[in-house]
């Protein structure tokens, strides 16, 4: 079952970085509001957030959560699309290489939908995998970008404001 409106850690008011290790890739988050990342810059928007990391999956939804987003959290594929169909959200961001319901067979499902059952929300992949190679497969799949793991805050918002924009 998705989490939806998770109490998600506070915050202090200070910048502080939180480092963790996962056994396929090393997920750096920094937290903190600068002027780039106003409380407002995602609201009134539901985003989608599929991996199976726990602490990734914790503090990804606690950044979207802090810039105004609605963030509903799924620990695999099969939540994912459970949350989709339920929540119909703006944007969905999915780790690629999951247990059970991997990114790419995810996102078939998704598209599978149609349009009027959410089938066709953007779709960001991130993955700590990414040769050139495998880029191409991921957006050949249908997924609109791919963020290499790790990524910085300010990479993964600027990424979901240039697809939103477009």
């Amino acid at each position: 079952m998705p989490i939806r409106g998770q109490k998600l850690l506070s915050v202090s008011k200070s910048r502080w970085v939180r480092s963790m290790r996962t056994r396929r890739s090393h997920v750096i988050v920094k937290l903190g509001l600068g002027l780039h990342m106003s409380p407002n810059r995602l609201s009134n928007l539901t985003i989608v957030v599929v991996e199976d990391h726990d602490d990734a999956r914790r503090y990804l939804g606690l950044f979207l959560d802090r810039l105004g987003a609605n963030v509903v959290l799924a620990r695999n594929g099969f939540e994912g699309l459970e949350a989709i169909k339920n929540y119909r959200p703006n944007l969905v961001l999915s780790d690629i290489y999951m247990p059970e319901m991997d990114g790419l067979e995810l996102l078939r499902e998704i598209r599978a939908l149609g349009s009027e059952a959410g089938g066709s929300v953007p779709a960001i992949a991130m993955t700590a995998l990414v040769t050139s190679a495998e880029r191409v497969r991921i957006l050949n799949a249908g997924f609109q970008a791919c963020l290499p793991k790790p990524f910085t805050p300010d990479k993964l918002l600027e990424t979901i404001l240039t697809l939103l924009n477009d």
